[in-house]
């Protein structure tokens, strides 16, 4: 008896401590999991900020803000504001419609228009300025057409910068766009319509009004995008010394002879890119 009486104690004490050791090791799979979980995290934001921190680390090293504003800086700054103010307009005034089509119509194509506009997002942006330059240039589908009839000249000018800018940041506006009238009720519409407003009229002192944080939001992200747009801006209205620069082409022109410029260019950027991202968040808060 005494020593079954022992023999079951002893299976007890190792079942209670294969026990306490499942639990032991439980919390150090867990603790374990959420510290490389957390890790994880602080690697991606290290990684996504460290460029910015630097940036901000080698003005501060050289103390760049005690330097004479850069002429060449502040000419591309008013270039690239002239610029992407233009595509803007050109934006909102081909994508609003659009957008509202893709949104509440269905047509033929659809679609196939679709996948267009959200071409531009995963495009390259070479390939993006090639297609525009063999699209409009002046040996291409329409440039020879252009120049013959109108006297008209796209490739190389302050319109072809325009165009480039329009084209990759015209899926930002329409894909927000497109959401915002989605999320219109069309009892409210028909109320409307009911009430003996025309469809146009219905459309701007309704519709508008109602998606009007989507329609701004969009905006502000495409306007954003444009202001950082090089690759097609490159390849469609080329790089020429003399000529008036966006501030990514003046990025690239001057950082071999003068980053400091570069820098506080890549700078001024990054804090209009933050702004606009900041209000754009904002205005898609929910109330």
């Amino acid at each position: 008896m005494g020593s079954s009486c022992l023999a079951t104690n002893h299976l007890s004490l190792d079942k209670k401590l294969a026990r306490s050791l499942r639990r032991s090791l439980s919390k150090l799979l867990y603790l374990g999991g959420w510290g490389g979980f957390v890790a994880v995290v602080i690697s991606a934001v290290a990684f996504l900020s460290l460029p910015i921190l630097a940036l901000i680390w080698r003005t501060g090293r050289d103390r760049a803000w005690q330097l004479p504003p850069d002429e060449r800086v502040l000419r591309a700054i008013e270039f690239s504001l002239k610029t992407t103010g233009i595509s803007l307009v050109c934006i909102l005034v081909l994508g609003t419609p659009l957008a509202y089509a893709l949104a509440r119509w269905r047509f033929p194509g659809k679609r196939l228009a679709t996948v267009l506009v959200d071409l531009p997002i995963v495009l390259p942006p070479a390939a993006a300025g090639l297609g525009l330059l063999v699209a409009f240039g002046r040996r291409g589908l329409l440039g020879p057409s252009l120049d013959d009839w109108f006297g008209i000249r796209l490739a190389f000018t302050q319109t072809a910068v325009v165009m480039a800018q329009t084209f990759v940041a015209f899926p930002f506006y329409v894909r927000s766009a497109q959401i915002g009238f989605r999320a219109v009720d069309s009892e409210v519409e028909n109320a409307a319509l009911v009430d003996g407003a025309s469809r146009l009229e219905c459309f701007i002192y309704v519709t508008l009004p109602i998606s009007r944080r989507a329609l701004v939001s969009g905006a502000l992200v495409s306007w954003a995008r444009a202001l950082g747009e090089f690759g097609a801006t490159i390849f469609f209205a080329g790089n020429l010394l003399g000529r008036p620069q966006t501030m990514p082409l003046l990025i690239y022109s001057i950082f071999e002879s003068d980053v400091e410029a570069a820098i506080w260019t890549a700078l001024i950027l990054i804090a209009a890119a933050a702004c606009v991202i900041f209000l754009a968040r904002l205005l898609t808060r929910t109330e």
